[in-house]
């Protein structure tokens, strides 16, 4: 290769130091900053040849899927039996390469947002056609932001003797567990559980029942959308135009995200401060009177660490003031276990054809949640 390296017959690019002269070699060898910028070059160029590589595969996947439809024998009495298909029609995707990317959908739920945003929005609007219910629930509308902790909590976790005043503020935190059941703050109370359980594992938050207990979250949510709706028509449309003006075009969106905090007292004290965010999908299909229908499937998105905070107090109702360093203590002394928590809503959709300001409307959630009610969300990780 001109840029100084080789490739091995593994497809593995290393600096080719057999080009170098003598006094270039004894100066790379003698130089860890120069061996350092070889390595990062052959780093970036063995990910080129692996996109190159990658792109004739999936290109020569998609000829094979197309040739197999052309090959498949779909009327008996066409007089080819087993032959040649005389009712072929031409490949719907943009391209073979699109149409070996619509037959792999990953297995891993987290690799399908990912694959998802890599289609072309010509190959998302036939495959939201043919298997829309089946995508969502593979998670083609999860946001691609990737949330982060910002502070370490109350430290590491059990590295403390505990002590009898720890265990006192034990009986406090299984005091507040119990109490919120009988106070109406569930998820308050499922959450404290979670954390004295001392698994550390992720809990799933319940992001529609936020939505209906919570109207400045709903506030939120409706911002999100109104401050990115005309860009997101925008991208549509442009794909759209692109694609000719005859195809359902589909585009992933999703807006920034924000810290917020819950404005309800249930929702205060199970969550509080957060990170949020809108993700989902603008979608343009030609209209009956000539103009493209543009619509917005979206979601409302919450990432939140359960933590305890030195310097800061909760107050909880017939219990009163709580400092959390009290309560961050149970996690030093392994007597509790702070978590990560996240969620996802249900589906919403939005006419972004429509004069009318954006407005959140979360499904019914039914009777009153209780601690052994499932409509509360499950312990699960995502």
């Amino acid at each position: 290769m001109k840029a100084g390296m080789k490739v091995s017959e593994q497809g593995i690019v290393a600096f080719d130091t057999s080009k170098l002269d003598h006094s270039a070699y004894i100066a790379y060898v003698h130089d860890p900053g120069y061996q350092e910028s070889a390595r990062t070059a052959a780093g970036g160029w063995g990910e080129q040849i692996d996109a190159a590589v990658k792109a004739v595969n999936d290109a020569d996947e998609g000829f094979k899927l197309a040739l197999a439809a052309l090959m498949q024998d779909k009327s008996l009495m066409d007089g080819t039996v087993g032959g040649f298909n005389r009712e072929a029609t031409s490949n719907p995707y943009p391209s073979l390469e699109e149409t070996a990317k619509a037959e792999h959908i990953p297995k891993d739920k987290k690799a399908v947002a990912e694959w998802w945003h890599d289609l072309d929005p010509v190959t998302r609007g036939i495959l939201l056609h043919e298997k829309g219910d089946e995508l969502r629930k593979a998670g083609i509308m999860s946001p691609l932001y990737k949330w982060h902790s910002p502070d370490e909590g109350s430290g590491t976790f059990n590295t403390e003797d505990p002590t009898a005043k720890d265990l006192w503020y034990l009986a406090r935190a299984q005091g507040i567990a119990v109490g919120g059941d009988f106070t109406g703050e569930n998820a308050a109370s499922r959450n404290m559980e979670h954390y004295l359980g001392k698994t550390g594992e992720p809990l799933d938050l319940h992001i529609d029942r936020i939505l209906q207990d919570d109207s400045g979250f709903r506030d939120d949510v409706s911002v999100h959308i109104a401050q990115n709706q005309d860009a997101w028509r925008k991208q549509g449309l442009d794909a759209f135009e692109k694609a000719g003006g005859d195809k359902t075009v589909v585009v992933p969106v999703e807006s920034k995200a924000v810290g917020r905090t819950f404005g309800s007292d249930e929702w205060f004290h199970a969550v509080g401060s957060h990170q949020q965010n809108v993700s989902g999908m603008v979608s343009v299909s030609p209209g009956e009177d000539g103009k493209p229908k543009v619509s917005l499937d979206y979601q409302a998105n919450v990432w939140d660490r359960y933590n305890w905070d030195a310097g800061k107090s909760t107050t909880f109702p017939a219990i009163g003031e709580i400092p959390d360093s009290e309560m961050g203590r149970l996690h030093r002394t392994g007597l509790a276990q702070e978590f990560d928590m996240r969620g996802s809503s249900s589906t919403n959709t939005y006419d972004l054809n429509s004069d009318a300001n954006p407005t959140v409307n979360p499904p019914d959630q039914g009777r009153e949640g209780t601690r052994g009610d499932v409509s509360r969300g499950d312990e699960e990780n995502r």
